[in-house]
Protein backbone atom coordinates (compact mmCIF):
# COMPACT_ATOMS: atom_id res chain seq x y z
CA UNK A 1 0.00 0.00 0.00
CA UNK A 2 1.42 3.40 -0.99
CA UNK A 3 1.70 6.38 1.31
CA UNK A 4 -1.08 8.13 -0.64
CA UNK A 5 -3.40 5.14 -0.18
CA UNK A 6 -2.75 5.11 3.56
CA UNK A 7 -3.57 8.87 3.86
CA UNK A 8 -7.07 8.75 2.38
CA UNK A 9 -8.64 6.57 5.15
CA UNK A 10 -6.97 8.73 7.77
CA UNK A 11 -8.30 11.89 6.13
CA UNK A 12 -11.82 10.42 5.93
CA UNK A 13 -11.64 9.50 9.61
CA UNK A 14 -10.53 12.99 10.59
CA UNK A 15 -13.27 14.51 8.45
CA UNK A 16 -15.90 12.32 10.19
CA UNK A 17 -14.59 13.32 13.60
CA UNK A 18 -14.68 17.01 12.67
CA UNK A 19 -18.28 16.77 11.45
CA UNK A 20 -19.30 14.86 14.58
CA UNK A 21 -17.69 17.37 16.91
CA UNK A 22 -19.32 20.25 15.03
CA UNK A 23 -22.71 18.58 15.38
CA UNK A 24 -22.19 18.11 19.10
CA UNK A 25 -21.11 21.71 19.51
CA UNK A 26 -24.16 22.93 17.62
CA UNK A 27 -26.52 20.88 19.80
CA UNK A 28 -27.83 22.65 22.94
CA UNK A 29 -26.22 21.21 26.07
CA UNK A 30 -29.61 20.42 27.61
CA UNK A 31 -31.17 18.87 24.50
CA UNK A 32 -30.64 15.29 25.65
CA UNK A 33 -31.15 16.12 29.32
CA UNK A 34 -34.46 14.97 30.83
CA UNK A 35 -36.81 17.77 31.87
CA UNK A 36 -39.27 17.76 34.75
CA UNK A 37 -42.08 20.30 34.39
CA UNK A 38 -43.24 21.47 37.83
CA UNK A 39 -46.22 23.71 38.66
CA UNK A 40 -46.21 25.07 42.20
CA UNK A 41 -47.11 27.92 44.53
CA UNK A 42 -44.69 30.66 45.67
CA UNK A 43 -41.98 29.36 47.98
CA UNK A 44 -42.76 25.67 47.53
CA UNK A 45 -39.58 24.87 45.60
CA UNK A 46 -36.70 27.10 46.65
CA UNK A 47 -33.71 27.49 44.27
CA UNK A 48 -31.46 25.30 46.44
CA UNK A 49 -34.08 22.55 46.45
CA UNK A 50 -34.43 22.67 42.68
CA UNK A 51 -30.67 22.74 42.18
CA UNK A 52 -30.01 19.76 44.46
CA UNK A 53 -32.70 17.74 42.65
CA UNK A 54 -31.21 18.60 39.26
CA UNK A 55 -27.75 17.53 40.42
CA UNK A 56 -28.90 14.29 42.03
CA UNK A 57 -30.97 13.18 39.05
CA UNK A 58 -29.05 14.80 36.17
CA UNK A 59 -32.19 16.57 34.94
CA UNK A 60 -33.43 20.08 34.33
CA UNK A 61 -36.44 21.41 36.25
CA UNK A 62 -38.81 23.83 34.57
CA UNK A 63 -40.61 25.53 37.46
CA UNK A 64 -43.78 27.55 36.88
CA UNK A 65 -45.38 29.45 39.78
CA UNK A 66 -49.12 30.08 40.12
CA UNK A 67 -50.95 32.44 42.44
CA UNK A 68 -54.57 31.27 42.32
CA UNK A 69 -56.63 28.09 42.04
CA UNK A 70 -58.15 29.43 38.84
CA UNK A 71 -54.70 29.92 37.29
CA UNK A 72 -53.63 26.44 38.39
CA UNK A 73 -56.69 24.88 36.74
CA UNK A 74 -56.16 26.84 33.55
CA UNK A 75 -52.48 25.90 33.23
CA UNK A 76 -53.05 22.20 33.85
CA UNK A 77 -55.75 22.23 31.19
CA UNK A 78 -53.81 24.20 28.59
CA UNK A 79 -50.11 23.39 29.16
CA UNK A 80 -48.00 20.28 29.71
CA UNK A 81 -46.78 19.59 33.25
CA UNK A 82 -45.56 16.49 35.07
CA UNK A 83 -46.11 17.24 38.75
CA UNK A 84 -48.02 20.01 40.54
CA UNK A 85 -49.08 21.26 43.96
CA UNK A 86 -52.80 21.45 44.65
CA UNK A 87 -54.94 21.66 47.77
CA UNK A 88 -56.95 18.63 48.79
CA UNK A 89 -60.29 20.29 48.04
CA UNK A 90 -59.33 21.46 44.55
CA UNK A 91 -57.89 18.03 43.77
CA UNK A 92 -61.43 16.73 43.31
CA UNK A 93 -61.81 18.73 40.09
CA UNK A 94 -58.70 17.15 38.64
CA UNK A 95 -59.83 13.68 39.64
CA UNK A 96 -63.23 14.21 38.04
CA UNK A 97 -61.56 15.37 34.82
CA UNK A 98 -59.06 12.46 34.81
CA UNK A 99 -56.13 14.90 34.89
CA UNK A 100 -54.10 13.05 37.54
CA UNK A 101 -52.74 9.53 37.85
CA UNK A 102 -52.48 7.20 40.85
CA UNK A 103 -49.29 7.36 42.89
CA UNK A 104 -47.01 4.48 43.82
CA UNK A 105 -46.39 5.39 47.45
CA UNK A 106 -43.62 2.79 47.70
CA UNK A 107 -41.65 4.97 45.28
CA UNK A 108 -41.84 7.88 47.73
CA UNK A 109 -39.92 6.50 50.74
CA UNK A 110 -39.79 9.84 52.56
CA UNK A 111 -43.51 9.50 53.28
CA UNK A 112 -42.38 7.23 56.13
CA UNK A 113 -40.89 10.32 57.80
CA UNK A 114 -44.19 12.21 57.79
CA UNK A 115 -46.30 12.67 60.90
CA UNK A 116 -48.79 9.81 61.42
CA UNK A 117 -51.80 11.99 60.59
CA UNK A 118 -50.35 12.66 57.13
CA UNK A 119 -49.18 9.11 56.46
CA UNK A 120 -52.71 7.77 56.73
CA UNK A 121 -53.94 8.98 53.35
CA UNK A 122 -57.25 7.20 53.73
CA UNK A 123 -58.07 9.37 56.74
CA UNK A 124 -57.68 12.60 54.73
CA UNK A 125 -60.80 13.28 52.66
CA UNK A 126 -60.28 13.42 48.92
CA UNK A 127 -56.78 11.99 48.56
CA UNK A 128 -57.81 8.46 47.62
CA UNK A 129 -60.23 6.96 45.15
CA UNK A 130 -61.00 3.27 44.61
CA UNK A 131 -58.21 2.32 46.96
CA UNK A 132 -55.56 4.34 45.09
CA UNK A 133 -53.71 7.44 46.31
CA UNK A 134 -53.63 10.52 44.11
CA UNK A 135 -51.84 13.06 46.29
CA UNK A 136 -49.20 13.33 49.01
CA UNK A 137 -49.58 16.03 51.72
CA UNK A 138 -46.87 18.70 51.68
CA UNK A 139 -47.86 21.86 53.60
CA UNK A 140 -50.86 23.46 55.26
CA UNK A 141 -52.06 26.72 56.80
CA UNK A 142 -55.05 28.55 58.21
CA UNK A 143 -56.25 31.76 56.54
CA UNK A 144 -56.61 34.18 59.42
CA UNK A 145 -56.67 37.97 59.75
CA UNK A 146 -53.53 40.11 59.86
CA UNK A 147 -53.98 43.47 61.56
CA UNK A 148 -51.90 46.55 62.28
CA UNK A 149 -51.53 46.82 66.06
CA UNK A 150 -51.38 50.62 65.89
CA UNK A 151 -54.81 50.84 64.26
CA UNK A 152 -56.52 48.12 66.30
CA UNK A 153 -56.67 48.79 70.04
CA UNK A 154 -57.96 45.23 70.36
CA UNK A 155 -57.52 42.33 67.92
CA UNK A 156 -60.44 41.84 65.50
CA UNK A 157 -62.65 38.95 66.55
CA UNK A 158 -64.86 38.31 63.55
CA UNK A 159 -64.43 37.85 59.80
CA UNK A 160 -66.89 40.74 59.53
CA UNK A 161 -64.04 43.12 60.40
CA UNK A 162 -63.17 42.98 56.70
CA UNK A 163 -66.44 44.79 56.02
CA UNK A 164 -66.12 47.33 58.85
CA UNK A 165 -66.62 50.76 57.28
CA UNK A 166 -64.28 52.30 59.81
CA UNK A 167 -61.47 50.68 57.82
CA UNK A 168 -62.71 51.55 54.34
CA UNK A 169 -59.73 51.96 52.05
CA UNK A 170 -57.47 50.20 54.55
CA UNK A 171 -58.39 46.57 53.91
CA UNK A 172 -56.27 44.31 51.70
CA UNK A 173 -58.36 41.49 50.22
CA UNK A 174 -57.49 38.39 48.23
CA UNK A 175 -58.23 38.26 44.51
CA UNK A 176 -59.96 34.88 44.26
CA UNK A 177 -63.62 34.04 43.88
CA UNK A 178 -63.63 30.57 45.38
CA UNK A 179 -62.32 31.63 48.78
CA UNK A 180 -64.05 35.02 48.79
CA UNK A 181 -67.49 33.47 48.40
CA UNK A 182 -66.65 31.20 51.33
CA UNK A 183 -65.77 34.29 53.38
CA UNK A 184 -69.05 35.90 52.37
CA UNK A 185 -70.90 32.75 53.44
CA UNK A 186 -69.16 32.89 56.82
CA UNK A 187 -70.08 36.54 57.25
CA UNK A 188 -73.72 35.69 56.46
CA UNK A 189 -73.63 32.78 58.94
CA UNK A 190 -74.67 30.24 56.31
CA UNK A 191 -74.62 26.56 57.25
CA UNK A 192 -71.62 25.81 55.03
CA UNK A 193 -69.14 28.17 53.38
CA UNK A 194 -68.70 25.60 50.61
CA UNK A 195 -72.35 24.90 49.81
CA UNK A 196 -74.10 28.19 49.16
CA UNK A 197 -77.79 27.61 48.30
CA UNK A 198 -78.91 29.19 45.00
CA UNK A 199 -81.24 31.58 46.82
CA UNK A 200 -78.30 32.84 48.92
CA UNK A 201 -75.96 33.62 46.03
CA UNK A 202 -77.41 37.15 45.50
CA UNK A 203 -76.76 37.93 49.17
CA UNK A 204 -73.22 36.52 48.99
CA UNK A 205 -72.51 38.48 45.79
CA UNK A 206 -73.84 41.67 47.35
CA UNK A 207 -71.60 41.04 50.34
CA UNK A 208 -68.55 40.76 48.10
CA UNK A 209 -69.46 43.96 46.29
CA UNK A 210 -69.34 45.61 49.71
CA UNK A 211 -65.96 44.00 50.38
CA UNK A 212 -64.60 45.28 47.07
CA UNK A 213 -65.71 48.80 48.01
CA UNK A 214 -64.10 48.50 51.44
CA UNK A 215 -60.78 47.25 50.08
CA UNK A 216 -57.87 49.45 49.09
CA UNK A 217 -56.43 46.69 46.90
CA UNK A 218 -56.61 43.03 45.91
CA UNK A 219 -53.62 40.71 45.81
CA UNK A 220 -52.67 37.27 44.52
CA UNK A 221 -49.08 36.75 45.71
CA UNK A 222 -47.82 36.98 49.32
CA UNK A 223 -45.01 39.38 48.37
CA UNK A 224 -47.51 41.61 46.62
CA UNK A 225 -49.70 41.61 49.73
CA UNK A 226 -46.74 42.63 51.91
CA UNK A 227 -45.94 45.55 49.59
CA UNK A 228 -49.55 46.76 49.54
CA UNK A 229 -49.97 46.47 53.31
CA UNK A 230 -46.83 48.47 54.07
CA UNK A 231 -47.00 51.03 51.28
CA UNK A 232 -50.60 52.05 51.96
CA UNK A 233 -50.57 51.76 55.74
CA UNK A 234 -53.29 49.11 55.69
CA UNK A 235 -55.14 48.22 58.85
CA UNK A 236 -56.38 44.73 58.04
CA UNK A 237 -55.73 41.91 55.60
CA UNK A 238 -57.24 38.53 54.84
CA UNK A 239 -54.24 36.18 54.92
CA UNK A 240 -54.85 33.71 52.13
CA UNK A 241 -51.33 32.34 52.66
CA UNK A 242 -51.58 32.36 56.44
CA UNK A 243 -48.34 32.42 58.40
CA UNK A 244 -46.37 32.85 55.20
CA UNK A 245 -47.64 36.44 55.03
CA UNK A 246 -47.07 36.99 58.74
CA UNK A 247 -43.49 35.87 58.24
CA UNK A 248 -42.92 38.29 55.34
CA UNK A 249 -44.46 41.28 57.14
CA UNK A 250 -42.48 40.71 60.34
CA UNK A 251 -39.29 40.40 58.31
CA UNK A 252 -40.14 43.81 56.85
CA UNK A 253 -40.48 45.27 60.35
CA UNK A 254 -44.27 45.57 60.49
CA UNK A 255 -45.93 45.69 63.92
CA UNK A 256 -48.75 43.23 63.26
CA UNK A 257 -50.91 40.67 64.94
CA UNK A 258 -52.50 37.53 63.54
CA UNK A 259 -55.78 36.01 64.69
CA UNK A 260 -58.19 33.24 63.82
CA UNK A 261 -61.70 34.75 63.61
CA UNK A 262 -64.45 33.38 65.81
CA UNK A 263 -66.21 31.91 62.76
CA UNK A 264 -63.12 29.80 62.14
CA UNK A 265 -60.37 30.18 59.54
CA UNK A 266 -60.50 28.55 56.15
CA UNK A 267 -57.64 26.06 56.15
CA UNK A 268 -55.91 24.36 53.26
CA UNK A 269 -53.78 21.26 52.87
CA UNK A 270 -51.59 21.40 49.78
CA UNK A 271 -50.36 18.18 48.21
CA UNK A 272 -48.20 16.99 45.33
CA UNK A 273 -49.91 15.16 42.46
CA UNK A 274 -48.74 13.75 39.14
CA UNK A 275 -50.51 14.64 35.92
CA UNK A 276 -52.13 11.93 33.82
CA UNK A 277 -49.75 12.62 30.91
CA UNK A 278 -46.47 13.02 32.83
CA UNK A 279 -43.47 12.33 30.59
CA UNK A 280 -41.59 10.39 33.26
CA UNK A 281 -43.80 9.31 36.18
CA UNK A 282 -40.84 7.85 38.05
CA UNK A 283 -39.01 11.16 37.90
CA UNK A 284 -42.17 12.87 39.17
CA UNK A 285 -42.26 10.42 42.10
CA UNK A 286 -38.60 11.25 42.77
CA UNK A 287 -39.51 14.95 42.88
CA UNK A 288 -42.21 14.40 45.48
CA UNK A 289 -39.80 12.32 47.56
CA UNK A 290 -37.17 15.07 47.29
CA UNK A 291 -39.64 17.72 48.48
CA UNK A 292 -40.40 15.61 51.55
CA UNK A 293 -36.74 15.62 52.55
CA UNK A 294 -35.57 17.81 55.45
CA UNK A 295 -34.13 20.59 53.25
CA UNK A 296 -37.36 21.58 51.50
CA UNK A 297 -39.46 20.98 54.61
CA UNK A 298 -37.18 23.18 56.71
CA UNK A 299 -37.39 26.00 54.15
CA UNK A 300 -41.19 25.92 54.35
CA UNK A 301 -40.95 26.93 58.00
CA UNK A 302 -37.85 29.13 58.00
CA UNK A 303 -38.46 31.07 54.81
CA UNK A 304 -42.18 30.88 54.17
CA UNK A 305 -43.70 30.68 57.64
CA UNK A 306 -45.66 27.61 56.56
CA UNK A 307 -46.07 24.27 58.28
CA UNK A 308 -44.66 21.03 56.90
CA UNK A 309 -45.81 17.43 57.28
CA UNK A 310 -42.64 16.14 58.93
CA UNK A 311 -42.72 17.94 62.27
CA UNK A 312 -44.96 19.72 64.74
CA UNK A 313 -42.36 22.45 65.19
CA UNK A 314 -43.92 25.45 66.89
CA UNK A 315 -44.38 28.17 64.31
CA UNK A 316 -46.40 30.65 66.39
CA UNK A 317 -49.61 29.44 64.81
CA UNK A 318 -52.58 31.11 66.53
CA UNK A 319 -55.19 28.92 68.13
CA UNK A 320 -58.67 28.66 66.72
CA UNK A 321 -61.11 26.62 64.71
CA UNK A 322 -59.87 25.34 61.35
CA UNK A 323 -62.48 25.10 58.59
CA UNK A 324 -60.83 22.65 56.20
CA UNK A 325 -61.49 23.45 52.57
CA UNK A 326 -64.01 21.34 50.72
CA UNK A 327 -64.98 21.38 47.04
CA UNK A 328 -67.46 24.25 46.54
CA UNK A 329 -70.84 23.80 44.90
CA UNK A 330 -69.64 25.41 41.66
CA UNK A 331 -66.09 26.75 41.33
CA UNK A 332 -66.60 28.03 37.79
CA UNK A 333 -69.70 30.00 38.80
CA UNK A 334 -67.94 31.51 41.81
CA UNK A 335 -64.98 32.66 39.74
CA UNK A 336 -67.23 34.03 37.01
CA UNK A 337 -69.22 36.09 39.51
CA UNK A 338 -66.06 37.28 41.24
CA UNK A 339 -64.58 38.48 37.93
CA UNK A 340 -67.67 40.65 37.44
CA UNK A 341 -67.55 41.92 41.01
CA UNK A 342 -63.86 42.75 40.72
CA UNK A 343 -64.47 44.70 37.49
CA UNK A 344 -67.02 46.91 39.27
CA UNK A 345 -70.29 45.57 37.92
CA UNK A 346 -73.52 46.22 39.79
CA UNK A 347 -75.36 43.35 41.44
CA UNK A 348 -77.87 42.99 38.60
CA UNK A 349 -75.07 42.58 36.07
CA UNK A 350 -73.05 40.34 38.36
CA UNK A 351 -75.94 37.88 38.61
CA UNK A 352 -76.85 38.01 34.91
CA UNK A 353 -76.40 34.62 33.23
Amino acid sequence: MTARARFFPFRRTMLWLAVSLFALAATPAHAAQPVLRVLAWPGYAEPEVVESFEQQHAVRVELTVVTSDASLWDKINTHAFDVFAVNAAELQRYLAANLVQPLVTEDIPNTRKQLPRFRDLGAIPGLMRNGKAYAIPYTYAQMGLIYDRRQFPNPPRSINALWDKRYRGKVVAYDGGTHNFSLAAQSLHLDSPFRIPPEEFPHAAARLIELRRNALALYTQPEEATHLFLRHGAALMFANYGMQQVHLLKEAGADIGYVIPQEGALAWLDCWSITHNAQDPQLAHDWIDHLLAPQASRFLIERQGLSNTLSDEDNDQPQGKAVWLQPPEDTVWREKLWARIRSGDRLSRVLAQ
